[in-house]
C-alpha cells in the first residue's frame, strides 16, 4: 500500500499562462472525464500538499491541482505587482478556462490562501460559469493577524500577537535544513492536538520547499487581506471546513464565513485537527468534496455516470507530459 504522504504521479501535466504572462503549473489526475474537482493550495505549499486527498478522489473523479504562482513549479512574479489577490484570481480563471470546456462545471476546493483565491475570483464570469460548488477549508476573508493564535492569547496582549504574527508572515529568513526542532515547530504551529511524525515531516518538507522571498511576499499580502466583499459574492453552494485546533485561521473565521455566504451548505469542524486539514484528515476533506460533487456537480441520478470532460486546448495552454 502506498503511503498517503507520497507524491501521486499525474496522468497529465500542462502549463497555463495567466493574464500577466506568469506560467502556472497544472497537474491532472484520475479519470479522463468528469465529474471534476479543482484544488487550490495555500501559502508556502504546492500540488504535493494535496497528495492524500488526490489519492482518495482520483479513482472516481477527474482531479486538477495547480501550483500557485511563486510556489512549486509555477513561475515567480517578477515584480511586487505580481503578488496580490487579484493575480491569484487571474491564475484560477486561466486554469479553469484551460481545463474546463464551456458548459462544464467543477467543484472548487481551496485551502487557506487557496480559499482566498476562490473568494478573490468570485466576481469573474468565467469562474462563476465553471463553478458547481465550493469548499473553503481552513481559511478566512481577512483580519488574520488579530485572530491568529500561534502566540497564545493567554500569554500575550493583542498588540503583541499582531506584531508577532506579522513577523511570522513576512519574515524573509531562510528556514534552513529540516531538523527535529523544525518539525516540532511546524507541528505546534500548523498541526493539531496530536499530529503523527509522518504528518509533521510531510508538512516540513512542503513548507521548506517554498523559497523565502516568495514566502515573505505572499505573507505581506495575507497580512493586509480584506476579501469580505468578495466572499459575500460567491454564488455557488459553499461548504466550510475547519479544524478545532487551527491556530492560523481559527474557527471564528469559519463561523463568520457561514454567516455571510449567500448559499452556505454546511460547516464541518474537525475535532483536534489543526490548520493543515487535507494532511491531517484527508478522509474528512474528501468526504465533503464527494458530497458536493453528488449534490451539485452533476444530477444525482448521474453521479456514477460519465460526464462531459476533457481539457480545453488553446494558445495559452501547453501540454508538457502525457501518461
Amino acid at each position: 500500500m502506498t503511503p498517503p504522504y507520497e507524491l501521486v504521479p499525474p496522468r497529465r501535466t500542462l502549463h497555463v499562462v495567466s493574464a500577466d504572462g506568469t506560467r502556472i503549473h497544472v497537474e491532472e489526475f484520475g479519470r479522463t472525464e468528469g465529474p471534476t474537482v479543482v484544488l487550490a493550495h495555500g501559502w508556502t505549499c504546492s500540488v504535493l500538499f494535496w497528495a492524500p486527498v488526490i489519492r482518495l478522489l482520483s479513482s472516481d473523479f477527474r482531479v486538477i491541482a495547480y501550483d500557485q504562482r511563486g510556489h512549486g513549479r509555477s513561475s515567480a512574479p517578477l515584480t511586487r505587482k505580481g503578488y496580490g489577490t487579484g493575480v491569484l484570481a487571474d491564475d484560477l480563471e486561466a486554469v479553469l478556462e484551460a481545463v474546463l470546456p464551456d458548459g462544464e462545471r467543477a467543484v472548487l476546493a481551496g485551502h487557506s490562501m487557496g480559499g482566498m483565491t476562490i473568494m478573490a475570483a468570485s466576481g469573474r464570469a468565467a469562474v462563476r460559469s465553471r463553478t458547481a460548488a465550493v469548499l473553503l477549508a481552513s481559511t478566512g476573508s481577512g483580519r488574520l493577524l488579530g485572530s491568529s493564535q500561534v502566540l497564545p492569547p493567554r500569554f500575550s496582549s493583542r498588540r503583541l500577537r499582531r506584531a508577532f504574527h506579522r513577523q511570522l508572515l513576512t519574515s524573509r529568513l531562510p528556514l534552513g535544513p529540516i531538523t527535529p526542532l523544525s518539525r516540532a515547530a511546524f507541528a505546534y504551529g500548523v498541526l493539531g492536538a496530536a499530529p503523527t511524525r509522518e504528518q509533521a515531516a510531510f508538512t516540513a518538507r512542503i513548507v521548506h520547499a517554498c523559497k523565502a522571498r516568495h514566502r515573505a511576499a505572499w505573507g505581506r499580502v495575507l497580512a493586509v487581506l480584506d476579501l469580505d466583499a468578495e466572499i459575500a459574492a460567491i454564488e455557488a453552494p459553499t461548504a466550510v471546513l475547519v479544524g478545532s485546533h487551527d491556530k492560523l485561521t481559527p474557527g471564528v473565521h469559519a463561523r463568520g464565513m457561514v454567516e455571510v455566504l449567500p448559499h452556505c451548505v454546511g460547516l464541518t469542524e474537525l475535532p483536534g485537527i489543526g490548520h493543515m486539514t487535507p494532511i491531517e484528515d484527508p478522509e474528512a476533506v474528501a468526504s465533503v468534496l464527494r458530497e458536493l460533487v453528488a449534490a451539485h456537480a452533476v444530477p444525482p441520478s448521474e453521479v456514477e455516470a460519465q460526464g462531459a470532460g476533457g481539457a480545453g486546448q488553446g494558445d495559452h495552454v501547453a501540454e508538457e507530459k502525457s501518461a
